[in-house]
């Protein structure tokens, strides 16, 4: 190869090379920032699917203890109660379609069923019949509190798993991004090897050339 082609050549990669360095850099960083960010929304989904999981025994636990004291946390189940609806209704946000969406809403179904048992077992209480609310609280409720505690599980299973594909995905990302970056750095050291060469056989040139200058 000539020195002129060479040259040319040096200065098609010093251009080139930067540019292709620069958009290889900035695909692998965009392609890990999306899978860092799955992580992130799968974690939140995993946190929501668990408060539920939480709520549902929650709200269960505070409905027994009202209907062994009289009534007097009655009020700690009514808070309790607040809170799960509150965290159906992100889920329903999160999980607007799909499989999650289906578990929500049958969750959601089975609450309101627990809540007419519940209101038939507190007016019993406040009639004087506690008999009737602890045959209520031990028969079909405590069967409706198993149903949604099934479907929470189910849908916590779920979430923990795309959590665990989002940080496989995440972890392939990176280290796709540190081979393309390991690609891009013997790239980059091969132009400033050619540069080089062709720099040296520049200045060989120039000196054979003054060489055979006549004097």
């Amino acid at each position: 190869m000539s020195i002129r082609a060479k040259l040319y050549a040096a200065i098609a990669l010093s251009t080139i090379g930067p540019v292709l360095t620069t958009a290889i850099a900035l695909a692998a960083m965009s392609t890990l920032g999306d899978r860092f960010t799955d992580v992130e929304r799968s974690s939140a989904n995993v946190e929501l699917a668990l408060d539920l999981k939480f709520g549902v025994t929650d709200v269960n636990g505070w409905q027994t203890a009202y209907g062994y004291d009289d009534g007097a946390s009655r009020p700690r189940y009514e808070g309790s109660l607040r809170a799960l609806e509150g965290d159906l209704a992100t889920a329903r946000r999160r999980f607007p379609a799909g499989l999650e969406n289906r578990q929500v809403e049958t969750l959601a179904g089975q609450l309101e069923t627990f809540k007419r048992l519940d209101d038939r077992a507190y007016t019993a209480l406040q009639n004087d019949h506690p008999e009737v609310t602890k045959q209520i609280f031990l028969g079909p409720e405590i069967r409706q509190f198993e149903a949604m505690a099934r479907t929470a599980d189910q849908l916590a299973a779920r979430e923990r798993a795309r959590a665990a594909a989002a940080r496989a995905g995440f972890t392939d990302a990176r280290k796709d991004a540190r081979r393309k970056l390991v690609a891009v750095a013997l790239g980059a050291g091969i132009v400033i090897v050619l540069l080089l060469i062709t720099a040296q056989d520049v200045a060989r040139r120039a000196l054979e050339r003054r060489e055979e200058a006549p004097a």
